[in-house]
């Protein structure tokens, strides 16, 4: 028996899942770090507003091109090397750290060129996901991911905030610059699928045509089409509230990491019970009701009542329940996705998928803070403007704006998701759109 056989289909899913279970981990850790040096740094939610809006702006740019390449590339490759990329950033930030000349522009830059990179890694990553495993399987293996990736969201917080006093920032570092190595070796180590060569007409299209297929094969279906409206709408209303987030956690508990700390492990808590329970029943059927209704619990949870409650317990409590929705959010969206389009065009269209589906993030982060900032936090102060009607419910003083923001930001996020499900075409997308017929079979290993 060869105990080094390369592990292929699920194994081999399993493998570079437990690989970036611990980069996600020490990435996470960082980006908690760096959260903390930034509001040390200004005490302003503007800052870590703009971190989230540079960190996503690449996506807006690359994503037509980088689908593209991703279809004509080696899915391993192409995974192998945007990871390096990612780790020069993290390289950059802790050179800049530990010679004592980290500037809050250095995180944006940071930021950017590691969204760069990830660009190209979701759209490799879901094409050899399909191509690694078999339909039966998209599912449960979408919730195994949520919960690799969700249980590295409850350790990161909790040992980057319980460490944080005694290495600092630039340990913090170091520890995520090591965690990238076990996520290239398992990576290198596993057999990643590559679709055969295919005599179909866009796949000898230029660069040019490549880039706008995905726009133009969603926009062929209204359905599809609808879908990702749902996630635009979600993403942008959800993404305000999830961006001042930790601006009104450290706002309204003195600056307390290990708070920030606590909240934030109990959302990755909630995600991996959701997860679990993905991953044991598959999901709800039709998977669209798992998108609809895990949208709507969370916007309940984790805006209108996030909001309108006030401490650690309460914002911990209510955060992980409706975090629980996250993974029968994404497990059931990429499980159609997964079975609808066929595999060598998923590069196109998934990362056009992604565009339309978070377009709308960069802008509600790059308007979240100034909004906290400039508008509701000084209405919400003990003589503002909205303290008098709104003082009852949300208190007054540091942090309270936010919280306004955060309920009235889930109200119309759930208002929204529900008006698109209404439209019939979106509500049946399972029916109405084929399940591609591409065999995982006779793939070039790689």
């Amino acid at each position: 028996m060869n105990l080094l056989r390369r592990p292929q289909g699920m194994n081999a899913f399993l493998v570079l899942q437990a690989g970036q279970f611990l980069s996600i981990t020490g990435t996470g850790m960082a980006r908690f770090a760096l959260t903390l040096f930034a509001w040390e740094q200004t005490r302003e939610a503007t800052t870590l507003s703009l971190m989230a809006f540079f960190g996503f702006l690449p996506i807006i740019i690359l994503s037509p091109i980088a689908g593209a390449l991703v279809d004509r590339w080696n899915k391993k490759l192409t995974m192998a090397m945007s990871d390096l990329g990612a780790a020069c950033a993290s390289v950059f930030i802790f050179t800049m750290a530990t010679t004592g000349q980290l500037e809050i522009w250095h995180l944006y830059l940071a930021v950017a060129v590691a969204g760069a990179f990830e660009t190209f890694q979701f759209p490799a990553y879901s094409s050899a996901m399909s191509l690694m495993l078999k339909k039966d399987d998209y599912g449960r293996a979408a919730a195994i991911e949520g919960v690799f990736g969700q249980g590295a969201g409850i350790i990161a917080p909790i040992l980057a905030g319980a460490i944080f006093g005694i290495v600092g920032l630039n340990g913090i570092l170091f520890i995520d610059m090591a965690t990238f190595s076990f996520a290239f070796a398992a990576l290198l180590f596993i057999i990643v699928p590559n679709p055969p060569p295919s005599d179909k007409p866009e796949q000898r299209n230029s660069l040019l045509q490549d880039s706008v297929f995905g726009f133009r094969y969603i926009w062929g279906n209204k359905s599809l089409l609808g879908l990702q409206l749902i996630f635009f709408c979600g993403n942008f209303l959800f993404s305000i509230a999830a961006t001042i987030m930790p601006a009104m956690i450290l706002a309204r508990t003195n600056s307390d990491e290990a708070s920030l700390g606590f909240v934030n492990g109990a959302f990755g808590l909630g995600a991996v019970i959701g997860g679990l329970l993905m991953a044991w029943k598959g999901g709800p059927k039709p998977r669209i009701y798992g998108v609809v209704g895990g949208w709507v619990v969370s916007g309940i949870m984790n805006c209108i009542l996030f909001g309108l409650v006030n401490g650690v317990v309460l914002w911990a409590l209510v955060g992980g329940i409706g975090l629980v929705s996250l993974s029968f959010i994404n497990g059931s969206n990429q499980a159609i996705w997964m079975s609808k389009v066929p595999p060598r065009l998923q590069g196109r269209v998934f990362s056009t998928r992604r565009l339309i589906a978070q377009v709308s993030s960069p802008i509600a982060m790059f308007i979240a803070g100034p909004l906290a900032d400039c508008v509701f936090e000084p209405a919400m102060q003990p003589n503002g403007a909205l303290a008098g009607a709104l003082g009852g419910i949300f208190g007054t003083g540091a942090g309270a704006g936010m919280a306004v923001m955060t309920t009235f930001t889930g109200i119309l996020l759930v208002v929204s998701v529900l008006g698109i499900f209404a439209i019939p075409a979106v509500r049946n997308v399972e029916n109405l759109v084929e399940d591609h017929q591409e065999s995982a079979e006779n793939l070039v290993a790689a």
